[in-house]
C-alpha cells in the first residue's frame, strides 16, 4: 500500500525547449499578422463618447451592468 497523501515533486529543472515545426513557425507569424491588423482596424475606429465602457457585448455575448451579468 501506497502512502497518497506525499504529493509527487516537481521536476527542478525546466524541460528543454523543442524546436517549433515550419507549419508552427507560419501558424504564429499569421497570428502576429491578424492581431496587428486588428489593432489598427481598432485604432482606425471612432472614440466611444460617455460609453459603459470595456468590450462591446454585442460582440462578447453577454452585458455587464453594476457588476451584474446578462448573457443573450
Amino acid at each position: 500500500m501506497t502512502d497518497q497523501t506525499q504529493p509527487t515533486p516537481l521536476p527542478t529543472e525546466a524541460a528543454p525547449a523543442r524546436a517549433l515545426t515550419a507549419a508552427a513557425e507560419r501558424a504564429l507569424a499569421e497570428a502576429a499578422i491578424r492581431r496587428e491588423e486588428y489593432r489598427r482596424y481598432e485604432a482606425s475606429r471612432p472614440k466611444e463618447i460617455g460609453g459603459r465602457g470595456g468590450n462591446e457585448p454585442g460582440r462578447y455575448g453577454d452585458w455587464e451592468v453594476k457588476g451584474l451579468t446578462a448573457d443573450f
